[in-house]
């Protein structure tokens, strides 16, 4: 058998941490064997950080990790090196450099070792894009240079070429359109190895064998797809619901017994009392009354509290099993547009077409039409694309490069808003999930999620509010929870948008108006959406 067949990850207390001292992830302990895993959690849970770490690109502050081969990683954030070039994004740079070495009369000893028997590895290449229909792509070309969704999928193709024994996708799908989407689950499906993808895309999740997750510091393995361990978790806290609320019924009933055991009791001392006050009784009676009231006092408490504690301790482990998730708390400012004013106008080769307040548009396109490109030369100026019609435009963008990467969240959200308090934009990051010390870290160094809400952030912070937002595929890298906050924002937006996304479901949510599509050959017209 190939050792891929063998491959395996195990995982011995984990821990990582940022060189501010925060911690990522801690004493993360557990396995990945040969199939197909999907990794979810929450955003900043440490899913990326996993994956850098079983990959190489981070190295663990404590524990051990072994992987039983060698390991091919997609990176989730690829499209920001928009310096790199398509040999890059294949992973055959250095192969290549060094046959273009040799060829050049240098023949250090490292060059043979880097190319072993991979002297035709320019021509394989090249074969590798012309299958994916990129045949007037050179290995030289620049990410900055094609689209999202054409550097996504070079880059699974050179991870596919290589066939590594393990394989860690960071949300492969991003930017992806249907069409190649269809072809990345193809490739899945026949993917050798040890697979693990981080992703929110569910209909990806689907085809895994099993479902890991990062929660609560810890990470589990379900086996089944994304839909069975849903299943499975929910009927868990159903349960343990259940169990909180029985366990809380019981403490109210043994508190309510044990006050009226002492008002029975406190009753018969106040009885006792009075007897021997008036003599009813004879001293000694009431001496063995008066003993026997203090040990049936003794027993009331002792059995009382055993039994409350232990309703108590019944209350605490099913709270311990009760998720409270935490959710984005999203609020987008209203821009007071009024209904039928003109916002922007979009050009296509036979008409134009105007966005209105508070209209709703998705502009669609398979993957390299032009639709980042279009938006680019929108937000630029007047052009051929269009022009705005307002100033007050929030842009989103594709690869999110209206952030300084080297800058701290604060210090890109105080850019745009100089009138505001640390605290307050403190306040607003917590709002999105961005609380202590990740708030003063390089926006480079965060998850594509809290990159994404730092952005965000921005938008939130703008006055006066945006008239007009663009997203382009403002789902990525957000996970299910995040999405279906943004959602619900968008849904109270009182100004228009003009969203351009891979994500049927989301754009389906949106309550879109006007469907517009741009054709391969550069046209743009309106399509009928059921």
């Amino acid at each position: 058998m190939s050792s891929a067949l063998h491959s395996s990850i195990t995982l011995n207390n984990v821990g990582f941490h940022w060189p501010d001292g925060e911690p990522a992830l801690a004493a993360i302990s557990g396995s990945f064997g040969p199939g197909k895993t999907g990794l979810i959690g929450a955003n900043g849970s440490g899913k990326s950080t996993l994956l850098r770490l079983i990959a190489g690109r981070l190295q663990p502050v404590t524990g051990e990790i072994r992987t039983g081969g060698e390991v091919g990683y997609l990176a989730q954030n690829l499209i920001l090196d928009v310096g790199a070039s398509v040999a890059d994004l294949l992973g055959i740079a250095p192969i290549l450099g060094a046959v273009r070495a040799i060829e050049s009369g240098d023949i250090a000893e490292e060059h043979f070792e880097t190319v072993g028997d991979n002297w035709d590895i320019e021509s394989r290449a090249i074969e590798a894009l012309r299958a994916i229909g990129l045949a007037d792509t050179t290995l030289e070309r620049r990410v900055d240079g094609i689209s999202g969704g054409e550097a996504m999928l070079i880059a699974l193709t050179g991870l596919r070429v290589r066939r590594t024994p393990i394989t860690l996708l960071d949300e492969p799908t991003n930017n992806l359109d249907r069409r190649v989407r269809e072809h990345l689950y193809t490739l899945i499906d026949s993917w050798p190895g040890t697979l693990i993808i981080v992703s929110h895309d569910r209909e990806l999740l689907e085809k895994m064998d099993n479902t890991a997750e990062i929660y609560a510091g810890e990470l589990t393995v379900f086996g089944g797809p994304y839909s069975a361990w849903r299943e499975a978790l929910d009927g868990e806290q159903a349960a343990a619901i259940q169990a909180r609320r029985a366990a809380e019924q019981t403490i109210r009933a043994e508190k309510k017994q044990r006050a009226e055991a002492e008002i029975k009791l406190a009753r018969r001392v106040r009885t006792g009392k009075k007897k021997f006050e008036n003599r009813t009784a004879s001293k000694l009676v009431m001496n063995q009354n008066k003993a026997s009231a203090q040990v049936s006092a003794g027993k009331l408490k002792t059995g009382s509290g055993e039994r409350l504690e232990a309703a108590r301790d019944a209350a605490r482990a099913a709270e311990a099993r009760v998720r409270e998730e935490e959710t984005l708390h999203l609020t987008l400012p209203d821009p007071e547009v009024a209904a039928g004013r003109r916002i922007a106008e979009l050009r296509g080769p036979d008409r134009e077409f105007v966005i209105r307040g508070p209209e709703r548009v998705a502009l669609r396109g398979p993957n390299g039409s032009g639709k980042s490109t279009l938006l680019g030369a929108l937000i630029s100026g007047p052009g051929p694309a269009g022009r705005l019609l307002t100033e007050r435009v929030g842009y989103l963008s594709q690869r999110l490069d209206g952030l300084d990467a080297h800058s701290s969240a604060l210090d890109n959200v105080a850019e745009v808003a100089p009138g505001s308090s640390p605290g307050e934009i403190r306040n607003l990051l917590a709002r999105l999930l961005l609380r202590g010390d990740s708030v003063n870290r390089p926006v480079g160094s965060l998850s594509g999620g809290e990159r994404f809400r730092v952005a965000l952030a921005r938008l939130l912070f703008a006055d006066p509010p945006p008239q007009l937002l663009i997203l382009d595929e403002p789902t990525n890298n957000l996970d299910i929870g995040s999405v279906d906050r943004l959602v619900e924002a968008l849904g109270e937006y009182h100004g228009a948008l003009l969203v351009v996304s891979h994500d049927e479901e989301f754009l389906g949510r949106l309550g879109i108006t006007l469907h517009l599509e741009i054709t391969t050959g550069g046209g743009l017209g309106e399509t009928a959406r059921s």
